[in-house]
């Protein structure tokens, strides 16, 4: 059996990783990620025209609750206290693209044995999703992606930083 593989026991079953003899340390997660959509449904967004309101609240709300709810979704994740959480949304140029979308950042921060890189992964996806909702009725040709994890901090395997883009297409 492979040691990497964590969430496997030695007779190759599905398990959750049992972090009781860990430290409990300061840790944060840093994830973005894309949703390419018509400029005429970016101009809806930018000028507050969208039919279903605010889509960009409604989308950072999201975000934070999925961050919040993580255990819930992902079966082998741990509920984990988080202690801080932030939630970027605005226009960004696509990676590899050369046009205008949306971009959403989450910040994630906890003090507990495990990291918080499923939360924020978890709350851009939710994020992605919400605009996607909101926003389908003027543009069904929307793309989510990439989404990927930027960078994160504290425990067993220290900081990890992103060396390089991951692009779509």
């Amino acid at each position: 059996m492979d040691p990497s593989l964590s969430h496997l026991n030695p007779r190759g079953e599905v398990h959750m990783v049992d972090v009781g003899g860990k430290a409990t340390t300061a840790r944060e997660a840093v994830a973005e990620g894309y949703l390419r959509l018509d400029p005429a449904a970016l101009a809806l967004v930018r000028e507050g025209r969208a039919g279903k309101g605010d889509v960009l609240a409604v989308a950072r709300v999201a975000a934070i609750q999925a961050a919040k709810r993580t255990a819930e979704l992902i079966p082998l994740c741990h509920p984990l206290p988080i202690s801080g959480l932030e939630v970027e949304i605005g226009e960004a140029p696509l990676p590899a693209a050369g046009v205008m979308g949306l971009r959403i950042e989450a910040t994630v921060r906890t003090t507990a044995p495990t990291g918080v890189e499923m939360e924020a992964l978890t709350a851009v996806q939710v994020g992605l999703l919400t605009l996607y909702d909101m926003l389908k009725s003027a543009d069904r040709a929307m793309t989510i992606g990439p989404v990927q994890l930027l960078h994160k901090r504290g425990g067993h395997s220290g900081d990890w930083q992103r060396t390089q883009e991951v692009h779509d297409g």
